[in-house]
């Protein structure tokens, strides 16, 4: 097994070194080749070595190269070499996230990171939450406590009786909300269909204005970080009105939450802490690697309330926090060693300066683009821009140009109404480098779509 591991990590060390003089996206014929992984089960054991060397050899030219320094698709961080370093120990661990019985470690890690964050964040003291898979999965856990907390003040214990025959319960979300809170809403029982949507302003943020009259068992859901544009609902307005009526307020901020963290950048969340749950991704902007989400409760028994297995006779509970009572999940992985890792390595100053610095990135991109005489559609207040090559077949034509060049990796999206390439710095492995050398090669790119052959 020695030898294995050895090998494991000295090819792990040679991909990651390659990622600088790689094509962002893969080439077809490495894409093509894939299909060598398939073929009938086995009908007996393999060499692992033999195993590892061939999904090295195939699958590793057919990655995305998202761990370098040039890809801005998704809002999509690397991983720190900590945080991979980290992930890699606690795989040798194999440790169950489930209990203080199967892992120690694991749950104190949990305890001792989650306070970290909530003071990083700016949230109030005190909260309680968990660590999930994504923001899809935190913001289903944060709407599972919101859930549980409004309809138990018009008596109705959801948990017990479910949702048949119970109170309605009025959501209401932005006009822009993204797609992973509708998911979790979807798998919640509330529907994605009977939403009450608010319209927005010309950033994406919800307007606090046109927020219908609130009665009854009432959640809102508003937005730190729009997709898009970066921008913030505003959040001051919103959960004052909202809690004047005795709803709760859910913030979705799987990326823009972590500007708190930043002092240059705080000022955008100012309010968010005034909310009642919140979600974040620490696979986006804290750059740990995949599977690592964080929800945070201020009234931690909401939050315990929804998420609690019923008594089992055969789990060994202590009277310590159990982190399966404040998850979806109960057998899972430690997800909170990178998390705890990523912290302890970066410190507050290590992640103010991630956040600062990618945003001087997305400015310094959107600079370049305006100068060179295109439409960059949002103010960038924060690591999100939106620019536009003329119509909306031209841009999307440079956007397919651009990720088959793979100097770099840039996305599309329809805004308001406007087809656009979206551009994404959230990377803590990229350099203002990498930011010129991507940003000559969307402008080489986009003036030979935007000038036909022979002109």
């Amino acid at each position: 097994m020695d030898e294995l591991l050895r090998t494991a990590a000295e090819r792990a060390i040679s991909y990651r070194a390659s990622l600088a003089d790689r094509h962002v996206a893969p080439l077809p014929d490495a894409v093509d080749r894939l299909d060598a992984l398939g073929g009938p089960l086995p009908d007996g054991p393999d060499d692992p070595a033999a195993v590892i060397a061939k999904l090295d050899e195939l699958g590793s030219p057919a990655t995305i190269a998202s761990g370098g320094g040039r890809y801005f698709g998704f809002v999509t961080g690397t991983s720190l070499p900590v945080t991979l370093a980290a992930s890699w120990l606690a795989g040798a661990w194999d440790q169950n996230g489930a209990l203080v019985a199967c892992s120690p470690i694991a749950a104190r890690l949990e305890e001792i990171a989650l306070p970290w964050l909530i003071d990083l964040l700016a949230l109030p003291a005190g909260s309680g939450g968990g660590f999930v898979t994504g923001a899809t999965m935190a913001n289903f856990t944060g709407l599972a406590a919101a859930r549980h907390a409004v309809l138990a003040q018009v008596g109705w214990d959801v948990e017990a009786a479910g949702l048949f025959g119970a109170p309605p319960v009025t959501v209401i979300v932005g006009e822009e909300v993204h797609v992973s809170l509708l998911k979790a809403l979807t798998l919640l029982g509330f529907g994605r269909e009977r939403v009450v949507r608010v319209p927005v302003d010309g950033q994406g943020r919800m307007r606090a204005d046109a927020l219908p009259p609130l009665a009854g068992p009432t959640v809102v859901c508003i937005q730190a970080g729009n997709v898009n544009t970066g921008a913030f609902d505003p959040a001051t307005e919103i959960c004052a009105a909202a809690h004047a009526a005795g709803a709760w307020v859910h913030v979705d901020g799987a990326f823009g939450l972590w500007a708190a963290a930043a002092p240059g950048r705080a000022h955008l969340a100012a309010g968010i802490g005034d909310a009642d749950s919140w979600s974040t991704d620490a696979h986006k902007w804290l750059n740990v690697p995949y599977d690592s989400g964080i929800v945070v409760v201020r009234d931690p028994q909401q939050l315990r309330a929804a998420m609690a297995p019923a008594a089992a006779a055969y789990l060994a509970l202590t009277d310590t926090r159990e982190p399966s009572h404040f998850t979806p999940e109960i057998s899972r992985r430690a997800r909170g060693v990178e998390v705890w890792a990523a912290l302890r390595a970066l410190g507050r100053s290590g992640v103010a300066d991630l956040v600062e610095r990618t945003c001087c990135y997305a400015k310094r991109f959107a600079e370049g683009l305006q100068t060179a005489g295109f439409q960059v559609l949002n103010e960038v207040v924060l690591n999100q821009l939106l620019v536009s090559f003329g119509d909306a077949e031209t841009t999307r034509r440079v956007i397919a140009a651009v990720q088959a060049d793979g100097t770099c990796w840039c996305g599309g999206t329809v805004w308001q109404g406007q087809t656009a390439m979206r551009i994404s710095v959230s990377s803590a492995a990229t350099t203002e480098a990498d930011v010129d050398q991507s940003l000559a090669a969307i402008l080489r790119v986009a003036r030979g779509v935007a000038q036909p052959v022979g002109r």
